[in-house]
């Protein structure tokens, strides 16, 4: 037993000597320990990468949104500065207040519309139908009569756009005509904007005696930058078959007579009044 315990304790004392004095200090309690990162600070910048990265999504998300006035969002952001949008056009793009914006820069005019509106087909297909007929490989037909036609209908003036509600019969709608007239032609050579609105309102009615023609109100709005007068006029047109409500604009400028025209029903008038009023008020020219 006595020979068992000096052999362990031999065993012991040689196996302890082994030890160097850094291994026997890496077993000191007391001895200080080096610094360890904690868990949060050695993911710290891992953390901070996702964080950018989510961030970048979202903020690409919010442009794409953005971008495609997902759910209005757009809408509802320029609406808080909507004077400051429509200076900058974008409602062309995005509505603002409910409204949109149509610029036709051939002919060189603007208004807003009802943002719910769309264009008017008929309008669409007959500028189809022209475009394929100008070029179209066919030569023209040489007949008198079909060249009596065709100056028949350059003679007619047709709109060069036309809005209206959706799935309505179009009695509602608003369009713009732009006729040529002489160079020296003058609004104001029919006097005031009271008689302007007359002369307009027995144009047209014409010479039928069912049909009266009634000026509600008129007014003029000058624009001094361009030297440029707007005839905005109210009136009602009245036959046994319809009674309907309408809002123009007129001007006149290098040889070129503009017409901005909105009607609708008389039934549907107190509904659309007010939109009527936005519409002239928001007619100009841009050159």
């Amino acid at each position: 037993m006595a020979l068992q315990y000096c052999s362990l304790n031999a065993y012991t004392t040689t196996t302890l000597a082994q030890f160097s004095n850094e291994d026997r200090n890496e077993l000191d309690p007391n001895r200080p320990r080096p610094f360890l990162p904690s868990p949060a600070e050695e993911f710290g910048p891992l953390a901070s990468t996702f964080g950018r990265r989510v961030l970048t999504g979202l903020g690409s998300a919010a442009v794409v949104a953005l971008g495609a006035n997902f759910a209005g969002s757009t809408s509802f952001l320029l609406g808080f500065w909507p004077e400051t949008s429509r200076g900058l056009k974008l409602d062309v793009v995005y509505p603002i207040k409910g409204y949109s914006r149509c610029v036709e820069p051939s002919k060189g005019f603007e208004f807003v519309y009802p943002a719910s509106w769309v264009g008017d087909q008929t309008l669409l297909y007959r500028a189809v139908g022209k475009a394929e007929s100008e070029r179209a490989l066919d030569p023209p037909p040489l007949s008198e009569e079909s060249s009596a036609r065709k100056s028949r209908r350059n003679n007619v003036s047709e709109p060069v756009v036309a809005f209206g509600p959706p799935g309505s019969s179009g009695e509602t709608n608003v369009s713009v005509i732009v006729s040529p007239v002489p160079l020296d032609f003058s609004i104001e050579a029919f006097g005031g904007a009271n008689e302007v609105g007359e002369a307009i309102v027995r144009t047209v009615t014409g010479k039928r005696l069912d049909v009266k023609g009634t000026l509600v109100r008129s007014k003029l709005r000058e624009d001094t930058s361009k030297r440029l007068n707007y005839y905005e006029l109210e009136f009602r047109v009245e036959s046994p078959s319809f009674r309907r409500h309408n809002v123009a604009v007129c001007c006149a400028r290098n040889g070129h007579l503009y017409t901005l025209n909105a009607q609708a029903p008389e039934s549907a008038w107190p509904g659309v009044k007010q939109d009527f009023y936005n519409i002239a008020d928001s007619f100009n020219l841009t050159t």
